[in-house]
């Protein structure tokens, strides 16, 4: 089996090296992310500078570029042979519910499935003291079984992990995807010179209750696996569409 792994917090993150050093016990890695922390990068694709790539060691390679241009680079330039998986993480904070569309993480996996290969995305729920070894151990059974019984075209799995010790997590949940709450999206600031500046990223401040979502699952312990897939289409709603008269 050969595995492309990629993420977007960085090459030397703690995420990905664990992640690497789990996959290599079933799988031939290559390894080919961002030169630095890229989070919340989205499917963002470098088109209007070149890309520089170096290699840090023995088939792990730095690209000062997006999550998303990794992957490429990985799979059309850098990689001999084609990947069989893609997968991205594991992820040094959870990515729930809405995280998916804005989670460089996700979008590394997502590249990988429009490029035609099974996709994984992982990620640890948590910042601080996090524990790596569970989801790199779940990490490897999920690949094992995607190998062996494949994705949908165009198909990726989201998973997220508790951050506790493996004797805690509950077991896994196949879920959809939840409602993240955040407080105070926009933070406005002064600079010494007296103009407003912003941040954006607000703090988090729970989930809404929503059964048999991703985050209900992570907050009960249980590791989160949901399925997502590239067609963004609304087949149900396109009918209705269908019948308008414009």
């Amino acid at each position: 089996m050969r595995i492309l792994v990629s993420n977007d917090d960085g090459v030397y993150s703690k995420g990905i090296k664990a992640l690497t050093q789990a996959l290599k016990s079933i799988a031939d890695v290559t390894v080919v992310a961002p030169n630095r922390e890229r989070s919340a990068a989205s499917h963002s694709l470098t088109l209007h500078r070149p890309l520089r790539v170096v290699k840090i060691s023995n088939k792990v390679y730095a690209v000062d570029g997006t999550p998303t241009d990794a992957v490429t680079l990985g799979i059309f330039e850098i990689m001999k042979n084609p990947p069989d998986i893609v997968i991205s993480g594991i992820n040094q904070g959870a990515n729930l519910g809405d995280d998916v569309h804005y989670s460089g993480t996700v979008s590394a996996a997502i590249e990988g499935a429009i490029a035609g290969f099974p996709a994984i995305a992982i990620s640890l729920m948590g910042r601080e003291k996090l524990i790596f070894g569970p989801a790199a151990k779940f990490a490897v059974r999920i690949a094992k079984k995607v190998y062996k019984e494949g994705l949908p075209k165009g198909g990726v799995l989201n998973v997220n992990v508790p951050n506790v010790p493996a004797n805690k997590i509950k077991g896994y949940e196949w879920t959809k995807i939840g409602k993240r709450k955040y407080g105070d999206i926009i933070v406005e600031k002064i600079d010494p010179r007296g103009r407003p500046y912003y941040w954006i990223g607000g703090d988090e401040s729970g989930f809404v209750d929503i059964d048999a979502s991703d985050c209900n699952a992570v907050l009960s312990n249980k590791i989160s696996i949901t399925p997502l897939k590239v067609d963004m289409t609304d087949h149900a709603y396109l009918k209705k569409c269908e019948t308008w008269k414009l």
